[in-house]
């Protein structure tokens, strides 16, 4: 009978399972021989084609619009220049222009409008799916209470960051604030980016861009992405700056109270 009993844990495995409760890492995985256990292997491939997945996954645009209509904004759909999917991820280049016939929708709403939030599918549509609405409640309304000039949200499908710069200059938008979904890693297949950009134009790089990155529940969380976004935008359009020019110091102000 004493030998079914678990074995107690190891002061090593006891100080892996103490540090995995704090990251979703892979560290200190059991090995048989000189292999990774079944356990962990089978674990790793699970997030490997969860990742894979969200890549391939196409964006519901439906959906999306109904979700984002909740906020009682206006909402530009728009396309990229990508036809599908899969040219979108053969040709990157094609995600950063607009299609034809995006100039149409755009066009009727162009006037001085201090900032354009863009919403596009990127390299992960769940991320956008499940997190653009909620951090976009979060950061909307307190602009609009601040008497900011806020263009129609625009949905991008097969979009690119720097597509949102072609969309700012079609609506006059003095910056943009580029919602898209990343890459998706092995922890994270729905991690979405905040991209955002002062005076944006056909000569934007990405050194000219803020990024606020991991974006998500189990990262940085909806109030405090919010937060970030409204003091980024707030000194970019007092400074006239962004990108390495203007340090992001949000976190100092979220450990101390708001203002």
């Amino acid at each position: 009978m004493s030998e079914n009993r678990p074995k107690p844990a190891s002061g090593e495995d006891s100080l892996w399972a103490d540090l995995r409760r704090l990251t979703a890492a892979r560290i200190g995985l059991p090995r048989s021989g000189a292999s990774l256990a079944t356990a962990p292997l089978l674990g790793f491939k699970l997030d490997h084609a969860r990742a894979r997945d969200a890549v391939h996954e196409p964006l519901d645009e439906a959906r999306l619009l109904a979700d984002l209509a909740g906020l009682g904004s206006m909402v530009l759909p728009v396309a990229s220049a990508a036809a599908d999917r899969r040219e979108f991820l053969m040709r990157p280049d094609l995600g950063r222009r607009l299609a034809l016939g995006a100039d149409a929708t755009l066009a009727p709403h162009a006037a001085e409008h201090d900032v354009v939030f863009v919403i596009a599918d990127g390299l992960s549509a769940r991320a956008v799916q499940s997190h653009a609405a909620p951090v976009l409640k979060a950061v909307v309304p307190a602009l609009d209470r601040a008497g900011w000039r806020i263009a129609p949200l625009v949905m991008v499908r097969h979009g690119r960051v720097a597509l949102g710069d072609a969309i700012a200059a079609r609506l006059g938008a003095r910056s943009v604030a580029m919602l898209i979904g990343e890459r998706p890693g092995l922890t994270a297949p729905d991690s979405m980016g905040a991209y955002l950009t002062w005076q944006p134009g056909p000569g934007t790089t990405d050194a000219d861009r803020n990024c606020i990155s991991n974006i998500r529940p189990d990262g940085i969380g909806y109030a405090d992405a919010g937060f970030k976004i409204a003091h980024l935008l707030r000194a970019m359009r007092e400074r006239r700056i962004s990108g390495v020019q203007l340090k992001d110091d949000s976190d100092r102000l979220l450990l101390g109270e708001r203002p």
